[in-house]
C-alpha cells in the first residue's frame, strides 16, 4: 500500500485521477490540493466522488504534502509543475507529472514552445511515460514525464510502421479530433456550450504545442529527425481524442499485412487493441478506459496507409496513463485499478 497525493486535483484530469484511485487497493489517496476550492470537499467540487473521496482541498504545500506522501501526482498546469516537482523529488517523494514541463528533452525547444525553465537539470532524468515503448525504464523511475493525449494516440497509432520503416515520413500529416475536456475546466470563450454545440472547427493549425512532443518521439522511433503536419480538431463530444496519420509506404502493401505487423508489435500489451480488417475505430468504445484502439487500411490506389487510433483523453490521455504508469514503478500489476469495461452507449 502506498500513498499519492494530486497536486492540482479541481481540474477534470484531478477528478478523473481520483475516479481512478479509489478503486485501487494498493493505493491511499492522502492529499488533494486545490487554490481555487480551498477548504472544501472535493466531493463538493465533483459530486460524482460523494462517498468516494471526501478529502478536503487544501493548499500546494510542498513540504506538508511530502511527509505524507510516497507518490504526488502533479495535475498542473506547466510552469505551475516546475515550481513544486523538485521539491517533492528532493524530499523523497516519487512523481508523475501530468504537465508538458518534463517532456521535451531539449530545453531550447521547450523554451520556443513554452517558457523559460526552471528546472531543466531534469530532463535527462525524466521519463516519457508511454508504456508501450519506456516500460524498462518506468519501472525504476522517480520522475514520469506523463505524455500529451494527442501525442498519446499519435505515437502508438504510428510505432510499428516507423520501427518496420514502412512509410515515407516526408508524406507524414496528422488530422487529430479532441473533446472539449481537452480544454481544461476553466471559462474559456471557445469552450462554452453555444461555441462548441453543433459546430466543428480546426484550431492550432502548425502552432499546436503537441507538435514538438509527437516529432520528438517519432524521430526516436525513425532514428532521424522527423517533420510532421500536425492539424487538431474541436469535436463537440465531452471527451475522446480521435487521430488518422496519413503517409506514403515506402512498397505496396495489404491492409492484412500492415495489421499482422500490428497485432505482433502489440501483442501482450493490456491497454492496446488492434482491431480487425474492415473494422475501424470509434472514440464512443474506448470511453472511460484506458484502451487505444487502432484501425487500418492499406489504400492501394494511392499508396498510403491510412492509420486510426482513438483514446479517451482524459484516461489513456492522461489519468489513467498515469495510474498505469505508478504501477510499473511500484511493481503493481500493470492493470491495477483500470480494469474497467467502457460505457456504452
Amino acid at each position: 500500500m502506498i500513498k499519492v497525493a494530486v497536486a492540482g486535483a479541481s481540474g477534470y484530469t484531478g477528478a478523473e485521477l481520483l475516479r481512478l484511485l479509489v478503486a485501487h487497493s494498493e493505493v491511499e489517496i492522502c492529499a488533494v490540493t486545490s487554490r481555487q476550492h480551498e477548504g472544501l470537499p472535493v466531493s463538493r467540487v465533483f459530486p460524482s466522488l460523494n462517498g468516494f473521496c471526501d478529502l478536503v482541498c487544501e493548499p500546494l504545500d510542498v513540504a506538508s504534502i511530502a511527509a505524507r506522501a510516497d507518490l504526488v501526482f502533479t495535475a498542473l498546469p506547466h510552469k505551475s509543475a516546475m515550481d513544486v516537482v523538485p521539491g517533492f523529488l528532493d524530499a523523497g517523494c516519487r512523481v508523475v507529472d501530468l504537465s508538458a514541463d518534463y517532456r521535451l528533452r531539449d530545453r531550447d525547444v521547450y523554451e520556443h514552445w513554452y517558457q523559460p525553465h526552471s528546472s531543466p537539470e531534469l530532463f535527462a532524468e525524466a521519463v516519457y511515460g508511454l508504456p508501450e515503448r519506456y516500460r524498462d525504464q518506468l519501472q525504476h523511475s522517480r520522475l514520469v514525464a506523463n505524455p500529451g493525449c494527442y501525442p498519446t494516440s499519435v505515437i502508438l497509432a504510428l510505432s510499428p510502421l516507423l520501427e518496420h520503416q514502412l512509410i515515407d515520413v516526408r508524406t507524414l500529416i496528422i488530422d487529430s479530433k479532441s473533446g472539449t475536456s481537452g480544454a481544461g475546466r476553466g471559462l474559456k470563450e471557445g469552450s462554452l456550450f453555444c461555441e462548441v454545440n453543433e459546430g466543428f472547427k480546426a484550431y492550432g493549425v502548425a502552432s499546436h504545442r503537441h507538435t514538438p512532443e509527437i516529432e520528438q518521439e517519432l524521430s526516436q522511433l525513425a532514428g532521424f529527425e522527423v517533420r510532421i503536419n500536425f492539424t487538431p480538431h474541436l469535436l463537440p463530444v465531452n471527451r475522446g481524442i480521435l487521430s488518422t496519420c496519413y503517409a506514403s509506404l515506402v512498397k505496396a502493401q495489404t491492409t492484412a499485412e500492415l495489421l499482422t505487423i500490428f497485432a505482433q508489435r502489440y501483442a501482450g500489451e493490456p491497454f492496446v487493441r488492434v482491431l480487425k480488417e474492415g473494422v475501424l475505430p470509434n472514440i464512443a468504445h474506448v470511453r472511460g478506459t484506458n484502451f487505444c484502439d487502432i484501425g487500418l487500411v492499406a489504400d492501394a490506389r494511392t499508396g498510403r496507409a491510412v492509420v486510426i487510433s482513438v483514446i479517451d483523453n482524459l484516461v489513456k490521455g492522461a489519468a489513467g496513463q498515469a495510474v498505469q504508469n505508478m504501477n510499473l514503478m511500484y511493481g503493481f500489476s500493470e492493470t491495477q485499478g483500470l480494469g474497467i469495461v467502457p460505457a456504452f452507449p
